[in-house]
């Protein structure tokens, strides 16, 4: 049974997972999940809800752009 998956979210790739003794531990590979890194979920399928979660998140935060002078 594999030990690490790889999260994707749409055309993203989230991050990968991989077994930490009892959990999952995840592992960033876009600056926009880094907010997940190095967190535990209970599976693969809880840390990618938590991917899609951000995402969805970040898309309707307000865009943050250069201050008007």
């Amino acid at each position: 049974m594999p030990q690490a998956y790889i999260i994707e979210i749409e055309d993203r790739t989230a991050g990968i997972v991989a077994k930490d003794g009892r959990a999952y531990r995840f592992f960033s590979s876009e600056r926009i999940f880094d907010g997940l890194e190095g967190r535990e979920f209970r599976s693969a399928r809880d840390a990618e809800r938590a991917a899609k979660a951000l995402l969805r998140e970040r898309r309707r935060q307000p865009a943050t752009r250069g201050a008007a002078a």
